[in-house]
């Protein structure tokens, strides 16, 4: 599969820059609307979006290269060069999540509204981001053979782009782009209900996501390791429990109190 979706010249436009645009072109409209139906000003979420983007990417790349440091160590310039791919979701939420508190603590909004807000846009982002990996031929599982990818019914395009240097791999990036798709779907029903409430959202979230990239995780054939320790599935695993506290915690009180939905139980956006 062919990385570069359009070679200028000059300037090369490749697939996985276009598809991580596309995700955060997606996710921040759902956000951007979903801000909205509680008086929050649209420039203050075009401006945490911008934030959270630009430091969520450099926090990613800081935590992929950190792991790789043995091979960056000696390849100083190609640290920048992320339309290659090397961006780990972990590090990138990890950064996001910070500079989210910051923003929200300064301007007065509560938090784990805001986290709820941003969590379905996130993982729908994610679900569009994951085909970036297709395309620069990375995040994919073990060895396979042809009539097993044939046997999941896959268009060929995917069978074909999973043949990589004369053999067959598992596609890893598709079974996380659908197990986000689904969260997406079971998150956006999950925050309509009538008595969902503030954070509920959010560790729900973690917990799906937590468990569906451990299980893939497992798979996948060039995980960050940490002696021999697959990172992903270590980060993977405080994720599921911090979900679980945070779902514990949030739960607490009769279901009238800190409702999500609850149009009345707005802080002013001091903005």
């Amino acid at each position: 599969m062919n990385p570069v979706l359009l070679d200028l010249g000059v300037i090369k436009i490749y697939w996985y820059s276009v598809m991580i645009l596309l995700g955060v072109f997606v996710g921040g409209s759902l956000i951007i609307k979903e801000a909205k139906k509680f008086k929050i000003p649209e420039d203050y979420i075009v401006n945490l979006i911008l934030y959270t983007l630009i430091f969520g990417i450099i926090g990613a790349r800081l935590y992929y290269v950190a792991f790789e440091w043995q091979y960056y160590s000696n390849h100083l310039l190609d640290i920048i060069k992320i339309w290659e791919g090397g961006l780990a979701i972990h590090g990138g939420i990890l950064f996001g999540l910070i500079v989210i508190i910051i923003y929200t603590k300064k301007y007065n909004v509560n938090t784990f509204r805001m986290l709820d807000i941003i969590v379905v846009g996130l993982i729908i982002g994610q679900a569009i981001g994951r085909w970036g990996n297709f395309f620069n031929g990375e995040a994919h599982g073990p060895a396979t053979s042809l009539s097993y990818l044939q046997s999941l019914h896959l268009p060929s395009f995917i069978i074909e782009g999973m043949k990589i240097n004369g053999t067959y791999y598992q596609p890893t990036f598709l079974y996380e782009s659908i197990w986000c798709l689904i969260g997406f779907i079971l998150l956006l029903l999950f925050r309509k209900r009538r008595y969902c409430k503030i954070g509920q959202t959010t560790a729900l979230y973690l917990v799906w996501y937590g468990i569906g990239r451990y299980i893939i995780e497992g798979l996948r054939t060039d995980s960050l390791m940490l002696f021999d320790f697959k990172i992903a599935q270590i980060v993977s695993m405080a994720l599921i429990i911090i979900g679980l506290i945070i779902l514990l915690v949030k739960s607490k009180g009769t279901v009238f109190t800190n409702q999500y939905n609850d149009k009345e139980n707005i802080d002013e956006v001091r903005f």
